[in-house]
């Protein structure tokens, strides 16, 4: 039996920022199961220059990334939608194992089915070192904030 992830395509402008703010949600919690659970069980990933397919190896790739990304933060912004696809911004922070705290700048492309889980998801991903008082994201956003642009630096 499918499950249900609403909202559903075709996306309007509403629905679409709906489940942008969702997937924001779900990947603070880091919470690998969690997050893989939006995803269908065939779901197809690009991630820089790693290639997953299902939610097992999607579980992996999560627990590995999330065991070295420390303090992770994530926030996302919708760029554009159309039918079933959507395209955000997102970046994110982190500091890695030595201490040293990282600002990720990326792009994602989404595909869903029908159920609105996530078929495929395409993300290009850029790193710069940060310094810790140059940190801007502190753990989840408050709802207050929900739909606010992320900027560009």
């Amino acid at each position: 039996m499918p499950e249900d992830r609403p909202p559903f395509p075709p996306f309007t402008r509403e629905s679409a920022l709906r489940k942008v703010q969702a997937a924001e949600d779900a990947w603070n919690t880091r919470d690998p199961e969690r997050v893989a659970s939006a995803y269908t069980p065939d779901s197809v990933w690009r991630n820089r220059d790693t290639f997953v397919a299902g939610r097992e190896e999607i579980v992996a790739f999560l627990t590995r990334k999330w065991a070295r990304e420390r303090d992770y933060a994530l926030r996302k912004s919708l760029w554009a939608f159309d039918g079933n696809r959507i395209a955000v911004r997102f970046q994110y922070e982190c500091r890695d194992a030595a201490g040293q705290w990282w600002r990720s700048y990326g792009n994602e492309l989404w595909e869903f089915d029908e159920h609105g889980l996530m078929s495929r998801r395409e993300a290009s991903i850029d790193d710069l070192a940060i310094a810790e008082a140059d940190r801007r994201i502190h753990g989840p956003r408050p709802e207050a904030e929900h739909g606010a642009d992320i900027p560009l630096r």
